[in-house]
């Protein structure tokens, strides 16, 4: 099918350099542009339709909205538009042991994601499998799908990577919950939402859903599935017939078990978790409710409840999530820069005890207002440091639904580096005493910006990265 097709593969990051290569190594012929590249997206020759009269597919970087003028000129000349993932789904190849092409066991969410496909590889490879952690997560989908020595793939799928696919048919599929984010891109909650739930579609054994999150339920209820397949919910209360969910501190499965229907199968405890305990010493709810998630996903491909434990227990903590960094004047100084929208750092917010935290906050907001956030969370504030080009919405938030707390905003025009000025601001703050409630001495500088990094920072980890080299210079104990 890609022998001698012209392809136009629009957008050379990670993702669309491995496109690239499969695409060549399959016979097509590569038309690669790029906007930080010689050959620009959006030139007159591809847009006027010199290239795209005789192109065959156009394979869109997840960066490229949909009404992006390549895009729009593709499909005004009926050129097939597809993401990565979808290619990936029609290159696959079969397994080194004839078993044909690995199964995709996929997750998205506006949050979570990466943490729940860590813990299905980790749970994976306990039971056995030669499994990786994909797509959204670092390795393109494209690279894996033709590997034939791997017996199956976690695969992680943001809702740009979504909107361009409509063959993948996973084994199983889980939405972890849809909160406002990235409307700049999609144009609507409701148009992101249904981007999300593209997940489900033809999924085979199993659609995963947040029974605290109702609009997940309804995408999986909507989806057109493979006959058989089940909708299983989770739940960090007690599970019902088929559901995952938690009884006291015990994980449990009444969703795959055959006894399903009188008994609950013991998949592992809390304390199989704890190497994810928050400062408090407990499991956030939010990391519980990803391990059921994974859990799910994982019995849906038929491993052992046994291995389900195993491979919790292994699962290490991510960098730049609610990672601790030092302890300087008796502050803790924790970063969760991957907290890039409001319900991410909602739940940060939440892992920590009433008027404890300065908050770093701030970035591109991608359209995204913080009403919702910090009036949820606002008892938790004891300060606030604003920094990156969307500091408005929050700082109208905070004045609307926190006017008590100190807000402090570090501007990128002033001199020396941001998150430097941040950090050193924070430290301030945390030092002076605070009329909001709390524990005496119990105070955390917290990054958990809300928001995207690619104003001020390449990425999520690299603002990360500069808040830790921040801290560390403070001095403090690690």
């Amino acid at each position: 099918m890609l022998e001698g097709a012209l392809v136009v593969v629009a957008g050379l990051g990670v993702s669309g350099r491995a496109a690239a290569e499969v695409l060549a190594s399959r016979g097509a012929r590569v038309v690669p542009v790029d906007d930080h590249a010689d050959d620009v997206i959006g030139s007159a020759e591809l847009l006027e339709g010199t290239v795209l009269d005789r192109a065959d597919l156009v394979v869109a970087s997840p960066g490229l909205a949909p009404h992006h003028p390549l895009l729009v000129a593709a499909r005004e000349h009926g050129v097939p538009v597809w993401s990565e993932v979808e290619l990936a789904w029609h290159v696959r190849v079969d397994r080194a042991d004839g078993g044909g092409p690995a199964p995709w066991l996929a997750v998205t969410g506006t949050n979570g994601k990466t943490t729940t496909v860590g813990m299905l590889e980790s749970i994976l490879r306990a039971a056995g499998e030669n499994a990786v952690a994909v797509g959204n997560v670092g390795t393109p989908v494209v690279l894996a799908a033709t590997d034939p020595t791997l017996d199956v793939l976690a695969v992680e799928l943001s809702s740009f990577q979504l909107h361009h696919t409509s063959s993948m048919s996973a084994q199983a599929a889980a939405v972890l919950n849809v909160a406002p984010d990235h409307l700049d891109w999609h144009g609507s909650l409701d148009a992101y939402a249904a981007d999300k739930g593209r997940i489900f579609e033809r999924a085979q054994v199993a659609c995963v859903y947040n029974l605290s999150d109702p609009a997940t339920e309804d995408l999986a209820r909507e989806a057109d599935v493979v006959d058989g397949c089940v909708a299983v919910g989770f739940t960090i209360g007690t599970p019902l017939v088929g559901q995952v969910g938690l009884v006291e501190d015990v994980l449990v499965d009444r969703g795959f078990s055959r006894l399903r229907h009188t008994h609950a199968a013991e998949l592992g405890t809390l304390d199989d978790l704890m190497q994810l305990a928050g400062p408090d010493g407990t499991v956030p709810p939010h990391v519980v409710a990803n391990a059921l998630a994974a859990a799910a996903l994982a019995l849906a491909h038929g491993v052992s409840p046994a291995a389900i434990r195993e491979g919790l227990r292994a699962y290490g903590p991510g960098e730049h999530r609610l990672a601790g960094v030092a302890v300087v004047d008796g502050a803790a100084y924790v970063d969760d820069s991957k907290a890039t929208n409001a319900h991410a750092a909602a739940a940060a917010l939440g892992a920590f005890p009433t008027g404890s935290v300065v908050w770093i906050a701030g970035g591109l907001a991608k359209g995204a207002q913080f009403d919702e956030l910090v009036a949820a969370r606002h008892d938790r504030l004891r300060a606030v440091v604003l920094i990156g080009v969307d500091r408005a919405p929050l700082r109208d938030a905070l004045a609307r639904h926190a006017p008590e707390v100190p807000v402090v905003e570090v501007d990128a025009g002033e001199t020396g580096p941001v998150m430097t000025r941040a950090v050193d601001e924070a430290r301030r703050l945390a030092a002076q005493p605070s009329s909001a409630p709390g524990e005496p001495g119990t105070v955390t500088v917290l990054l958990a910006p809300a928001c995207a990094s690619m104003d001020q920072f390449t990425s999520y980890a690299a603002r990360g990265e500069a808040f830790a080299a921040a801290v560390r210079a403070l001095g403090g104990d690690e």
